[in-house]
């Protein structure tokens, strides 16, 4: 596998060693999570471009959210799910940064579309007279476009980074790719594997720094209004909470990548490199689903028209 430091073709996912005697039964579990995944996250974009009344930018933002969740789970699940059934764990080079971006991507394009989502409820509620002069079609959509552009262009750049690097390893201890542990295996350091990571996490650090600007001022307003603050729990309580739950679970799984001890058990360990695989896919549609009236209506209405139907 590794003849030539500068010629590597496969890296081998040491992630799942240990885990033989429950192989089966993490396999349905892991089919069952992935299944529930795609049902909630399609619930919601189907209804959402079915629906002309959700044809607004929140919902069109939550639209995007779904699918980047669905974009995002595919770099995982299909590969975890087929490694659960192989004796052996290895992924291909190519494989290997193609894994790695598309996970990285996903999880900035989550930032990227829940600080549009920010700035959308600022709008709708500390400067509700411009809202529709702000928020019109053609802006949305150029809005849309670089909440995916600016991700998949920076980790293009960092993914083109890490494979111009020389390989002295082979070996990731992970279930899944990371730039971060591919960069780890090379021969030796460069400036660009430093500065583009680092920037890369400034840009959304900054991310979360206008979210967090947001929330304050929009606070101070609703505290003024009653009919303010009632908006503000319909739409903006489940916008926080998928923002904390998108949060943690990267830092959770990024700190621990970074810090982490040979101490914690293996299972230990994937779980909490699973989470925010698991965790926000589920939860962002749930919660939205759940909160936002006019999706819940839309959801009930669809139901009972089929119930009616059959």
């Amino acid at each position: 596998m590794m003849d030539n430091v500068s010629v590597i073709t496969m890296f081998t996912l040491s992630g799942l060693s240990g885990t033989n005697n429950y192989r089966v039964t993490l396999f349905a579990l892991t089919l069952l999570c992935y299944c529930v995944i795609w049902l909630v996250n399609l619930t919601i974009i189907v209804t959402i471009i079915v629906d002309k009344k959700l044809h607004e930018p929140m919902y069109i933002f939550l639209c995007n959210l779904c699918i980047n969740g669905l974009y995002g789970t595919a770099g995982f699940y299909p590969k975890f799910l087929m490694d659960l059934l192989s004796t052996t764990h290895v992924i291909s080079y190519a494989g290997c940064l193609l894994q790695g971006f598309v996970l990285h991507s996903s999880a900035c394009a989550d930032f990227s579309l829940l600080v549009l989502m920010a700035y959308d409820r600022y709008v709708a509620i500390c400067r509700p007279l411009v809202y529709h002069s702000v928020m019109t079609k053609h802006r949305v959509c150029v809005f849309v476009f670089f909440a995916w552009f600016i991700p998949f262009f920076l980790l293009l750049i960092s993914t083109v980074t890490t494979a111009t690097s020389r390989l002295c390893g082979s070996h990731i201890p992970k279930i899944y790719c990371v730039n971060w542990l591919i960069s780890r295996l090379a021969c030796s350091a460069s400036v660009a594997t430093i500065v583009i990571p680092a920037f890369n996490y400034t840009f959304y650090f900054g991310h979360c720094m206008f979210v967090c600007w947001s929330y304050i001022y929009m606070v101070r307003t609703c505290l003024k209004s009653k009919e303010n603050m009632n908006k503000f729990m319909q739409t903006c309580v489940p916008h926080l909470f998928s923002l904390v739950v998108v949060v943690v679970s990267l830092l959770f799984d990024l700190l621990y990548m970074r810090f982490s001890s040979k101490d914690v058990p293996q299972d230990a360990q994937n779980l909490m490199a699973m989470e925010f695989l698991i965790v926000p896919p589920i939860v962002n549609p749930l919660i939205y689903g759940i909160k936002l009236t006019e999706i819940r209506n839309s959801i009930q209405k669809f139901l009972r028209s089929k119930n009616t139907f059959f």
